[in-house]
């Protein structure tokens, strides 16, 4: 493999190894198909096949996963077993901040309530712990399993160095973002809001993203998938429009990843690397090579890198696990606490409030009802169209609808996987993001809606 600057002749075989695994990467985890009239991915559908195959024994596994996690991390904190101290993978899972162990302890005794259904019953009714861990995480556990052994062929084979030195010109100065980032962006769209943070976390990790970028691509970047917008949609019965729907969210969401990079707490991101030193992006281009050839070049030299077919299948594992130990119990805690809050006292309808005066500027009907659906959806993605679908007027159940999909960081998921993950986002520092996206994107989307109707 010569020098990484250095112009290269390329076989057929070259091209091949970077080719085909980013092909099928491609077609595993980004290429939208059919599948009984509902827009899906394969690694979906197998997610959700596996999910089926086992629901019998899915929500016993995942809480002996959850317990593990949890049990663990107290165990190494106190006792730091030889097991744990000598293995530096064992030790990346357990060995945690008091912060992240609370959450897991957390996490963990929801996770036994909703299983055995003790204690109250807004602890584990179908709308809260009961979502979280028979919906929300049985799920989630597949996604996690196929998204962590597929994600290599995406991330690993030169595909990210090829997009990102086509599309550095427009990502840089408009995005403030490297242009690989764009490939997280687009397999959220058209997968799943929490794949998208998967591969922003591995990067992070690995040294291809700063904590800046990481924070910035995480929170703006993963964007929700068009079967869920379908679903949103359905849910307030205006199906008919998902064209002019998905336009208006769509550039809601390109305006606020354009201004939130500039703006507190993102601007105010440190540039610093979790592995302490930057990986080269190949962002330069050297004399002697046009845009493609650059990208090529880059692309097979990270292809030939990657070859080995054990490390390949021991990192896919490895990722697998980090974001089962890492993440399910996380989401467990805070998913149920927000739906909780969500459901059982009225502090989000008290944080709707000061929107009434806003959305009654913005001349959008019946104010006051659109009003408690603006802050609920940090509990909860699906929460305002829930209660945004008894409002009796078209044009405020459109105007729910998409402000509830351009918010992106609710706490159920999206938010809950990245407060799992390494990247450097805070419970406060999600809240500021998630006021702030929807005090962009509410006046954009209100302005299409008065267009459409």
């Amino acid at each position: 493999m010569g020098n990484l600057h250095e112009k290269r002749k390329f076989t057929v075989k070259d091209y091949l190894k970077f080719i085909i695994p980013s092909v099928l990467g491609v077609l595993l985890l980004m290429f939208p198909l059919k599948v009984e009239g509902q827009t899906t991915i394969l690694v979906a559908l197998f997610a959700s096949t596996l999910t089926g195959l086992l629901e019998p024994i899915l929500p016993a596994i995942i809480l002996i996963v959850i317990a593990i996690s949890g049990i663990m991390a107290v165990v190494y904190r106190f006792f730091k077993p030889n097991f744990i101290e000598k293995n530096e993978f064992l030790k990346s899972l357990f060995n945690v901040s008091d912060f992240w162990i609370l959450a897991r302890v957390v996490g963990v005794i929801l996770a036994f309530l909703v299983y055995f259904q003790i204690g109250p019953e807004y602890i584990w009714s179908d709308d809260t712990g009961g979502l979280i861990l028979y919906d929300l995480i049985l799920g989630l556990f597949s996604i996690f399993l196929f998204a962590g052994l597929i994600l290599p062929f995406l991330t690993n084979f030169g595909l990210l160095e090829f997009i990102g030195a086509m599309i550095t010109p427009v990502m840089r100065p408009v995005f403030k973002l490297p242009g690989r980032s764009a490939i997280d962006c687009i397999a959220s769209w058209v997968g799943d809001g929490t794949i998208g943070v998967v591969i922003t976390n591995k990067q992070y990790e690995e040294g291809y993203y700063n904590t800046k970028e990481a924070s910035v691509i995480a929170t703006t970047f993963s964007a929700v998938s068009i079967t869920f917008c379908l679903v949103v949609l359905d849910q307030v019965g205006l199906i008919h429009l998902f064209g002019p729907y998905y336009l208006a969210v769509s550039l809601a969401g390109v305006i606020a990843a354009i201004i939130m990079p500039r703006i507190p707490p993102l601007s105010r991101k440190k540039d610093d690397y979790f592995t302490g030193d930057k990986k080269d992006l190949g962002e330069d281009i050297p004399k002697g090579f046009t845009t493609v050839s650059w990208g090529t070049h880059l692309a097979i030299n990270r292809a030939e890198a990657n070859m080995d077919i054990k490390k390949f299948v021991t990192n896919g594992i490895a990722t697998v696990l980090d974001m089962w130990i890492g993440v399910m119990p996380v989401i467990m805690a805070f998913g149920t606490i927000a739906l909780i809050i969500a459901e059982a006292t009225p502090i989000f309808v008290w944080l709707g409030k000061p929107f009434i005066p806003l959305l009654n500027l913005l001349r959008v009907p019946y104010a006051v009802e659109a009003s408690k659906t603006m802050v609920v959806g940090f509990a909860d993605m699906f929460l305002p169209s829930v209660i945004g679908s008894t409002i009796p007027n078209e044009m405020t159940r459109f105007v729910v609808a998409a402000v509830s999909v351009t918010q992106l960081v609710y706490l159920s998921e999206v938010g809950a996987v990245i407060l799992g993950s390494r990247i450097p986002v805070s419970l406060v520092e999600l809240f500021i993001i998630f006021i702030e996206r929807t005090l962009i994107t509410l006046p954009i989307v209100t302005i299409i809606a008065h267009i459409i109707f």
